[in-house]
């Protein structure tokens, strides 16, 4: 196997691992995909300023997120169906991240469970995903199962009150477990490493779902609650109603406007993420980084502001912090690390990102994460992606 340099190279071996119905349901987007591409093109486009003769001998891309120490401004962001990457892919993406010193985020719509990861993990704090579902009780008991399993941050997804159209997963029939067509089934046995581990698991189904609701052992009945439980009414009360139950920091994440950032901070949240959820949602949003901005210069200093959506690379974290980001998170980053390689292919792509982002930060002229600001990109870029930050930074 020829020297994993870079993202990419995980993501091609991904793709060679992992069934297709599943490679796709990471590595795609709604509708035509213009979002889930912009992200990517819009990171890309960003143009870094190089500064020379500096002493660089000392440098660190140590900061804090939620208070918490990391070895760099990277979570792990909440994926669903993780475990279907890798057979048991949350617990190795969790046991990868606190090795590594960053958050781990765990999703709702997990093959592993909360109690799962906790348990291997020694009860080490994660943070965990959720979304406010039609059966409310079920989300209590969530909250109740994520303080025993030592969560200490909630992370409420705003932007999904339904899914929206991924073409990939339709034709694919995407389930989990997988459907066992004629067409897949091929497929996944030509896939060995995969369907080996996943053999040898018992972990296949939606760990935070399956025996916490009555009945639901049936997986056609699961996929029909899960359909119906995604709820269009979520307002800022439910919000709000989150906030008085759960005692712990709280991040909203899906923010996209300045004016709900603005609700954000005025409901006690503790943070937001910046995020079109990864492309997946409303195809022709804007781009996360060019989203960040004008919300990090509006609500900045009422709360921490993070992002996702198209961190590839260290160089894509220095530009998300250098235009407001307290912290970044990656997801398809980690899934392609996981899909190749399981645990070790995640622990590749962070070992790839910080050295990234410690090389880029010193070409630019800094010594340590915490000081980075819009001075490292080029102006006419930084005009464009947000000048009132920018210059309000630089004064």
């Amino acid at each position: 196997m020829k020297p994993i340099t870079s993202i990419e190279d995980l993501r091609q071996l991904a793709r060679r691992r992992v069934p297709r119905m599943f490679y796709e349901y990471a590595d795609s987007g709604s509708w035509t995909e213009s979002t889930y591409r912009a992200n990517e093109a819009d990171l890309a486009a960003i143009r870094l300023r190089q500064r020379v003769a500096i002493n660089l001998e000392q440098r660190s891309v140590r900061t804090t997120m939620l208070g918490q120490d990391v070895a760099m401004p990277v979570a792990i962001a909440p994926t669903g169906l993780t475990g279907m990457q890798h057979a048991d892919g949350e617990i190795l993406a969790a046991r990868a991240a606190q090795a590594f010193g960053i958050p781990f985020t765990l999703s709702t719509m997990s093959i592993c469970s909360m109690e799962d990861v906790a348990q291997a993990t020694g009860g080490h704090p994660f943070w965990m995903q959720v979304y406010v579902m039609r059966d409310r009780g079920f989300v209590e008991r969530l909250v109740q199962r994520a303080r025993h399993a030592n969560v200490s941050a909630l992370v409420l997804t705003l932007d999904l009150p339904f899914s929206g159209q991924r073409h990939k997963d339709i034709r694919n029939g995407l389930t989990a477990p997988p459907r066992l067509t004629p067409g897949n089934l091929f497929d996944i046995l030509s896939k060995p490493r995969w369907w080996s581990a996943m053999l040898r698991t018992r972990r296949r189904t939606l760990g935070n779902i399956v025996g916490h609701i009555d009945g639901l052992d049936d997986n056609v009945l699961l996929s029909e609650w899960c359909a119906c439980q995604f709820d269009p009414s979520l307002n800022w009360a439910d919000v709000a109603w989150l906030r008085r139950i759960w005692e712990g920091k709280l991040v909203l994440k899906g923010i996209q406007d300045v004016e709900d950032a603005r609700l954000a901070a005025d409901v006690g949240a503790d943070a937001i993420i910046v995020s079109n959820h990864g492309g997946r949602q409303l195809d022709g949003a804007e781009s996360s980084i060019v989203a960040l901005p004008e919300i990090a210069d509006a609500v900045g200093t009422r709360l921490e502001v993070h992002m996702d959506g198209g961190i590839r690379s260290g160089q894509d974290v220095l530009k998300a912090i250098a235009l407001g980001a307290r912290g970044t998170y990656i997801g398809r980053a980690m899934l392609y690390g996981l899909g190749a390689m399981g645990q070790a292919g995640v622990t590749k792509a962070l070992e790839i990102i910080r050295k990234e982002l410690d090389l880029t930060m010193a070409f630019c002229g800094h010594t340590d994460i915490r000081q980075v600001g819009p001075d490292v990109l080029r102006p006419a870029r930084r005009a464009e992606l947000g000048e009132p930050l920018a210059l309000r930074r630089a004064a």
